[in-house]
Parts: C-alpha cells; structure tokens; sequence
C-alpha cells in the first residue's frame, strides 16, 4: 500500500510531490507522458530556443525563489531583458505602441473622451458589495469605461488568460481588481494604498526563465523523486472500497488511502466518473479552448521594428487571429541565433475556435498578420507549431460557486484532494505557492 498516490506530473503535481517528502511522506507520482512536466516543455532546434508553453516564470515573495534556492537551480536562472518592463499594443491605426502614462495623451489608442473617462476612475463610487455575477468585462466598463476596456483589457485578458472578459467572472480571475476596489474605493486608491503598506523588506517580482528554457524546472524536481515519479504510466481506472483507493494502470494497481488529482479537470473528470457522476459533472464543466505556440524565426535585417519590449498584444475589435506576440529573442538571451529573431505567436483562446486547423494553416495565419504590423519582409527562416487542445482553464462566471461544490462532493469521498491550475489561479507561480501551503496544511501534518 502507498502512503499517498499523485496523479499527473505537471508543475502541481511535481511540486506537490516535493513538498509532501520533504515534510516525511512517501508519495507515488504517476505520469501518462514520457516526460514529466505537462506544457512546461523547451526544444532546441537549428539554434533556436523555443518553450512550447509558458515562457517565463514571475518570481514573488519567498516561497518560490527559496525551493528555486534548495533545487541548486540559481546557477540556471536567466533575468528577463530590462526592456522586458516595455509592452507594445496595436493602436487603432495598426500601430504598435508602448503601454505607459502616453496613452492617455496620445498614442492613437484612446479617444480624448475615452481617456476623460479613464482619468475620472477615482472619483466614481465603488460597489460595496460585490456581484458573483458579474463579469471581466462588467467590471471594467463600470470602473474604466467602454473604450478602456476594448483597448487595453480585452487584449490583455485574451493574451494572458486565452479568455472572453464578457464570460470570465473577475473575482475569479482578477480578484486583485476587486479588492483594491473595495479596499480603496478606487482602483486608482486601492493600488496606493497597497504600495504603501508594503514593508521596506518585501522581495521584488522578478521576471525570469533558465538556461534551456522553462523544462529546466519539471526536470530538475523530477530528479530530486527518483522512482517515485513513474512516467509513460496512463491510470486507466480508479475505484474506492472501505475508504482504500484503487489506482489501475495496464496490468499493475496501487493502493492508498490518499489520492491527489493534480489533473485538467476533464481528465479527473474521466477518471472519477464512475465513482461519482456529479463530482465528475462538475468538474467537466469546466471550460478550456485549444491554444497555438507559434515559434516564428527571421533575419534580423527582415524585422524593422526594433522588438525592443516583451512582446505585443492584439486587441480582439482588430479582427485577427493572432492574440499577441512576445519578442523572445530579446526576451531572454540564447534564443535564436546570431543575427537572427524569434517570436512567439498566440493563436485560438475562447474567442477563436481553432477546431480542423492545421499546423501550417496556423503558422501561415500568424506569419501574414503580424507581418504588416511589426515591418516584415519574406519568409520565416524558423516556424515551428505546438497547439494545445485543452490550454488554459477558464475561470468563467459561476466557477468559484462551481468550486464550492466540487469541494462539497469531493468531501463526500474522505482521502481524495485535488491541485491543479483549474482551482488556484493559472500561473505558474501560483501553482508551486500553493501545492507548498497544500503541503503546510493539517491533514499532512505528521
């Protein structure tokens, strides 16, 4: 019998595995993939560099950059290019422009009236008490105004998130937004009132990937389990007599009293479903749109603009596929080389069903609308295609009401826990934060 059994070697997974040995538990983790690490995956080809999923990690507090520390993974870490702190976004005229208090000016992004509207956000009344209901899109409207919101949120929301404002709930995706609101009055007041109750001590976000990109990480805490981790392992079924777990793969089953999905949830879902239908339900509810990486190669003499900044956002009223591109090459150094540029282009996401579309048709669409924006000339010398069919969870109006009810159902079935980036905030950060807290918490105390 195993003391804890794992399912799924994604970053939760992995993280949760390391946390719960290091506090004295044996945990088993199994993995249908090859490779640990889930769509934390980096490749080398022809010189480039490319991450296949996210591409860059935020560093905040201590929890992460402590086990960052205990991993000897400091020696591996690259910081992201100062210039990394510019963002561009396409004006109205087609035009990339940087983000920054000149767009409230000028900038052709924001009307004159747009821009009364978004200077006046202080002096408008908050809403004391929140509405579950209301949507990315709702609050922002009320708080910035119509214009801010298809100009600088929407593209920000379908870049980052792959999502729709208008079905997303902000108290699940943008909680920040909603607390500075109510603990300021304004967003504008909430944000100082912030800054100023930080302590002199507080460790600055750091923006930061390592050498061979971000698959550096799901390695490393691979090795650190040994045989605990067993990949190319597909759990087929999974059952419970008299409080005891059945985990079934091909011909071998394990036993535990502690299963920890670390899943998607349509896949938990699949598995759980014969045990309980409507925790199984619940948890298929929950949306993910297909997502396209589209690593894209150049001359550098082919690309006049000077690709000086993270990347660029796409707002969804210009009508193209492409969400935003990220300038990888000047992102982190070792990307692409000498004499030559990589951009990493977004396609798909809740507003742009990618159903039947090939890799190539992909490639092609990105390639001939970012063209024209960023002053291309010719063809990629480098393109590579990676799509993800289940991307991002989707955090969408009803989903921490959803949540409520999956840990109600779950409850119903004592030793069954889940960690994954469909219950604790999508980044990658917020995931090893919490499969850490996870670890601190009662039920594993020994």
């Amino acid at each position: 019998m195993e003391e804890v059994i794992i399912i799924g070697a994604g970053i939760s997974g992995l993280a949760t595995a390391y946390f719960l040995r290091k506090r004295g538990w044996s945990p088993l983790l199994l993995e249908a993939a090859a490779t640990p690490g889930g769509n934390l995956q980096s490749r080398r080809e022809e010189g480039y560099l490319r991450d296949m999923g996210p591409n860059s990690l935020l560093l905040k507090g201590q929890i992460v950059p402590e086990w960052l520390r205990e991993l000897h993974l400091e020696e591996d870490i690259v910081e992201a290019n100062p210039l990394a702190k510019r963002r561009y976004i396409l004006n109205r005229h087609r035009q990339p422009v940087a983000l920054g208090p000149g767009v409230l000016f000028g900038g052709g992004l924001l009307s004159a009236r747009g821009r009364l509207r978004l200077l006046g956000e202080p002096f408008r009344s908050p809403r004391r008490v929140q509405d579950a209901k209301e949507s990315v899109a709702d609050f922002v409207r009320r708080r910035l105004g119509d214009e801010a919101l298809t100009w600088l949120v929407d593209p920000f929301v379908s870049g980052v998130f792959a999502g729709n404002p208008a079905r997303l709930s902000v108290q699940a995706t943008l909680p920040r937004l909603v607390a500075l609101e109510q603990d300021g009055g304004s967003l504008l007041r909430g944000a100082l009132r912030a800054r100023n109750r930080k302590s002199p001590g507080t460790p600055k976000t750091r923006l930061i990937s390592f050498r061979e990109g971000l698959q550096t990480l799901p390695l490393r805490v691979a090795s650190t389990l040994g045989d605990a981790l067993h990949c190319d392992t597909s759990v087929d079924q999974l059952g419970n007599s008299n409080g005891m777990w059945q985990v079934s793969s091909s011909n071998q089953t394990w036993q535990s009293k502690r299963l920890i999905l670390t899943l998607p949830a349509g896949a938990a879902a699949r598995l759980l479903a014969p045990t309980d239908a409507a925790l199984a339900h619940e948890l298929d509810a929950i949306p993910y749109p297909a997502v396209g990486s589209l690593s894209i190669g150049f001359q550098r003499a082919q690309v006049q603009h000077p690709l000086d900044g993270f990347g660029m956002l796409i707002p969804r009223v210009m009508g193209l596929e492409t969400l935003g591109v990220l300038f990888s090459s000047t992102l982190f150094p070792g990307r692409a080389p000498a004499d030559q540029v990589l951009l990493t282009a977004f396609i798909g996401g809740s507003q742009n069903d990618l159903s039947g579309r090939t890799d190539d048709d992909l490639l092609a669409t990105a390639s001939h609308e970012i063209g024209p924006l960023l002053g291309i000339s010719g063809k990629p010398v480098f393109s590579r295609c990676q799509t993800w069919p289940k991307a991002i969870p989707q955090y969408e109006i009803g989903h921490l009401d959803r949540l409520k009810r999956i840990d109600a159902l779950s409850a119903r079935h004592p030793g069954l826990y889940f960690r994954a980036n469909w219950r604790e905030g999508v980044a990658l950060g917020d995931c090893m934060e919490e499969a850490y807290r996870f670890s601190q918490d009662a039920d594993w105390q020994r």
